[in-house]
């Protein structure tokens, strides 16, 4: 019976980088989930770039993005990328995150 060594080590290789590529989809879906605390200037100056409001827009922004490390992707909208962005309310039930 002949064994099949270098069919297994290209299968693992190709089961590897469909996992690592399937990771870094996700992150982009998921709107740059994993930030880092020192990341959210960044994203924030980018999210509220398109708004007449920018200085309320970003002290919001910042401090969403510093308590969930998300913020979504564009200058508006794609909150569902990000649940505790999305679902983090004011005291009057509206949306508290930019």
């Amino acid at each position: 019976m002949a064994s099949c060594r270098p069919c297994n080590k290209s299968v693992f290789l190709m089961v590897m980088a469909v996992m690592l590529l399937m990771g870094a989809f996700t992150d982009v879906v998921q709107g740059y989930s994993r930030l880092r605390p020192q990341d959210c200037k960044a994203r924030c100056t980018y999210r509220c770039s398109a708004t007449s409001h920018r200085k309320p827009c970003m002290f919001f922004c910042h401090k969403c993005c510093t308590t969930c490390l998300c913020v979504p992707p564009g200058t508006y909208g794609n909150k569902q990328t990000c649940p505790c962005y999305n679902n983090w309310k004011t005291q009057e039930g509206r949306p508290k995150c930019p």
